[in-house]
């Protein structure tokens, strides 16, 4: 270290250390406020439309759904819509309820997502995927706060 570059050092004050500010009351709080620019998924609530089954006693519901055939259905619509590439979107599915499910993707692949599964359809003729809720909070996909979905 040169010379004057020693006392320059030495001249620069260390910085000033703020103290709080007090009240006749005592301290005040303080508030932390934190604005989230970008959320990490985009939540999906889907159902799964498809044509009652003809050799089911009662022809008018459709049998509810399991988590391996909304997996299937959606990497089809993906496939169909984006080839190879669209498998490799991440897809967590966090309920399956009847014939809804709720799942989240990243927030990049979202809107992909969403345009491949309202242009499939399914193997059988009236088979498909119908969007009731997007988002990006889970409480605003679901129905009240999103707590209902994790409970049993």
């Amino acid at each position: 270290m040169t010379e004057a570059a020693a006392l320059q050092a030495d001249s620069i004050p260390p910085p000033k250390k703020h103290k709080p500010s007090h009240t006749s009351t005592g301290p005040t709080a303080s508030n932390f406020t934190k604005t989230i620019r970008s959320l990490p998924y985009t939540y999906l609530h889907l159902t799964l439309l498809s044509p009652p089954l003809l050799s089911s006693p009662s022809a008018i519901a459709s049998p509810p759904i399991d988590a391996l055939t909304v997996r299937r259905h959606l990497t089809s619509a993906l496939n169909q819509f984006l080839g190879i590439t669209g498998t490799a979107i991440s897809i967590d599915i966090l309920k399956v309820e009847g014939r809804d499910c709720w799942i989240h993707v990243p927030r990049e692949d979202g809107q992909a997502v969403v345009q491949a599964l309202t242009a499939w359809t399914g193997e059988r003729e009236g088979v498909a995927w119908r969007i009731k809720g997007r988002g990006g909070w889970l409480g605003g996909v679901a129905r009240g706060g999103g707590r209902e979905l994790f409970e049993n």
